[in-house]
């Protein structure tokens, strides 16, 4: 469990350094950082559920 629960932290660290960047880049960089930063929330989001569903069954 503990592996996977580094993939959602390394997942979560990751969109957010993307936000960061795009704040600060312009154009076309900004929309790919964003782009970026909006798929690794969404794995982060399927991470958690996979984690809840480990727990439910429990």
């Amino acid at each position: 469990m503990s592996a996977f629960q580094a993939k959602l932290d390394r997942f979560e660290c990751l969109a957010a350094e993307c936000e960061e960047i795009a704040k600060k880049s312009e154009g076309s960089n900004r929309d790919l950082y964003r782009r970026a930063s909006r798929h690794y929330r969404e794995l982060a989001d399927d991470m958690r559920a996979l984690i809840a569903s480990f727990d439910l069954a429990a």
